[in-house]
């Protein structure tokens, strides 16, 4: 009887210390868990060596802007750019980038090396962006709010108004530049000044002389950008002049976009008396509704006439659009443009244009 009732108490004890008791060594284990540590050091060393030679790599980076567009006259779908682009930064000194343009012919647009011993004293040495107007240089594809720049910039600053240039505003040269007062990771005093062949991408000059461009730029609170910009030079054989100047005013900061500029130039024509005359000035403001989406308005016009006649050239665009980014690598705008012009019939314009980053 006494052993009935002490056997389960029994048996219930010696489960337990069975179960609390140690696994019996092993000495096969040891030799495993030695062989894994070894294997992640191993893999650790060679990621470190990768890591290494893919930081003395360049960054890639590009786009391609494809789209549709209607007017009065036609119809078309379109390649407007597809770009690829190298860049890296070397010891905190040097910087360089390479970017190519694919659609169409393919091309150099920009190939450039910047020396930065100081903030306020930097040196660029090959092809790239005129320091003129801010859209042309702070706003260009693919950050622009519009499918297309403003007339004043596109013709005045890409020098394609009746020098029979497309430049899409670089050109081959030299160029000091830096920045003065740091606050908040920007400085407040800008500047730019640069010698420039003044033949557009990927040509010699022609002549002697070199063409010479300076821009001063202001931020005095965050968002807020005033600037004013002075080109000159001589183009061609014949040493046909053209200068450009300009000042513009820039707001963006959070929801809120409010930009404009306006361009004046004079370019004298080959075998003609007199100089060609031009000036134009826009206006755009847009709104971030949302992180995905973005509506916008610009009006702008252009004037332009050939020295010593009262007749002239007037065009006036009224465009509307809105942006929809649902990721960070991809983004769509719709534009309507309705364009005034005193010399030909007006024109409606419908344009979409779908832009991916990579």
């Amino acid at each position: 009887m006494i052993i009935r009732r002490f056997l389960p108490a029994a048996l219930l004890l010696s489960v337990s210390a069975a179960v609390a008791a140690p696994p019996p060594a092993d000495s096969s284990t040891e030799p495993d868990v030695a062989t894994l540590a070894a294997e992640v050091e191993s893999l650790k060393t060679k990621t470190s060596s990768w890591d290494k030679i893919l930081d003395h790599l360049p960054k890639i980076s590009g786009y391609i802007q494809t789209g549709y567009e209607w007017s009065n006259e036609a119809s078309s779908f379109f390649i407007k750019r597809a770009r690829i682009a190298l860049s890296d930064d070397i010891a905190n000194k040097f910087d360089y980038r390479l970017q190519l343009e694919l659609a169409g012919k393919p091309k150099i647009v920009d190939a450039y090396v910047n020396y930065k011993p100081f903030a306020g004293l930097q040196i660029k040495i090959g092809q790239y962006k005129v320091p003129f107007s801010i859209e042309s240089t702070d706003y260009a594809a693919p950050r622009s709010e519009l499918i297309e720049h403003p007339m004043a910039v596109r013709y005045l600053t890409g020098l394609n108004d009746v020098c029979g240039l497309s430049s899409s505003g670089r050109d081959l040269g030299a160029m000091l530049h830096g920045g003065f007062f740091e606050r908040d990771g920007y400085h407040v005093l800008n500047y730019d000044l640069g010698v420039f062949n003044g033949e557009g991408i990927n040509n010699r000059d022609r002549n002697k002389s070199k063409d010479i461009a300076a821009r001063i730029v202001l931020k005095p609170l965050p968002g807020l950008l005033v600037s004013g910009y002075y080109y000159r030079g001589e183009y061609g054989e014949q040493y046909l002049e053209r200068e450009r100047y300009g000042f513009g005013v820039c707001y963006d900061r959070g929801a809120v976009v409010v930009r404009g500029e306006w361009i004046g130039g004079t370019t004298g024509i080959a075998d003609r008396k007199g100089t060609f005359d031009s000036n134009g000035w826009y206006g755009v403001a847009g709104w971030r509704a949302s992180k995905k989406w973005m509506l916008v308005g610009r009006y702008e016009t252009f004037w332009s006439s050939l020295g010593g006649t009262c007749s002239g050239e007037r065009q006036i665009n009224y465009t509307g659009g809105m942006q929809w980014q649902p990721v960070k690598a991809l983004r769509c705008q719709l534009n309507y443009t309705y364009e005034q012009q005193y010399q030909a019939e007006d024109r409606n314009v419908v344009a979409c244009l779908l832009t991916a980053l990579f």
